[in-house]
């Protein structure tokens, strides 16, 4: 289950420079890098519970275009049905000093109205074939002579780590890499044990969903796989869940921490796609 965490955090300011599209059957937030230079490969964001639209996913996918070289997909794996972005604001209210009673309580079934829809139609089980899908066709079509990386942040996580399964099309892994920032949703310890494929996890010390026992449980066991399944796992101390995503920059820390965790998956993806060939 999510917690209340993934629908909290802070609305960031700027203009995403990327165009819409569609792409392998969904809409499409598309970016490459501003300079032109040559694509080191294709990373695809998978979103968390506020969905592709989100400014802060979008700015996000900008900055893994300009600063790592790849072309960015955020497709719309929701179908048009994230969490509304009014329960950040109800979240602020629910968890105020402040507020009245009374407001806490409407703001708690104003924020249920929305979540409970979103995770009903959104369920990891329910959501897989339309990442699955999506990928598919990446692969058969740019992933055949370019490498795939995903990139899931919350709900999106638990994606990725389906993905790390190792499922193929035509004979390929659907991707390369994954990077997960604090992934909700996961069936600990089975879903990271069957994981085939590289992944990299962002945590969160401060984290109600994943504590960090549970991350150094998971760190051992992705740590311990052999070449090439072998991940990795860092924990961002002061850090709470949602940080990759949806940090408050008003605060140097928080900034700070996001950034370096846009520089971990950078990192990890470079590492790996440069071991990418092309099928004969």
């Amino acid at each position: 289950m999510s917690c209340p965490d993934c629908y909290r955090g802070s609305v960031h300011e700027g203009e995403p420079r990327g165009t819409v599209t569609r792409a392998y059957g969904l809409e499409t937030y598309v970016v490459e890098p501003a300079d032109g230079t040559p694509l080191k490969g294709i990373a695809v964001i998978i979103p968390d519970a506020f969905g592709w639209a989100f400014v802060n996913t979008r700015l996000l996918a900008d900055k893994y275009a300009d600063q790592g070289g790849f072309k960015v997909y955020a497709p719309d794996f929701m179908n048009g049905r994230p969490a509304p972005l009014y329960m950040i604001d109800d979240m602020k209210i629910i968890s105020s000093k402040e507020a009245g009673i009374f407001s806490k309580i409407y703001h708690f079934f104003h924020a249920m109205g929305g979540m409970l829809p979103f995770i009903t139609y959104n369920w990891p089980t329910r959501a897989w074939p339309r990442v699955k899908g999506f990928f598919e066709q990446l692969r058969k079509e740019e992933g055949a002579s370019l490498p795939v990386g995903a990139a899931g942040f919350c709900w999106g996580g638990k994606q990725v780590i389906l993905l790390g399964r190792g499922d193929t099309i035509d004979g390929r892994p659907l991707i390369d890499a994954g990077f997960t920032g604090h992934p909700s949703m996961l069936s600990l310890n089975s879903d990271i044990e069957n994981l085939k494929l590289p992944v990299s996890f962002a945590m969160a010390e401060h984290d109600d969903y994943l504590s960090v026992e549970k991350a150094e449980a998971i760190r051992a066991i992705v740590e311990a796989k052999p070449e090439p399944a072998r991940g990795e796992l860092t924990i961002y101390l002061k850090a709470g869940h949602g940080f990759c995503v949806r940090a408050d920059h008003k605060f140097p820390d928080s900034l700070q921490q996001a950034d370096d965790a846009t520089e971990q998956c950078i990192k990890w993806f470079t590492a790996h796609f440069s071991n990418f060939t092309q099928p004969s």
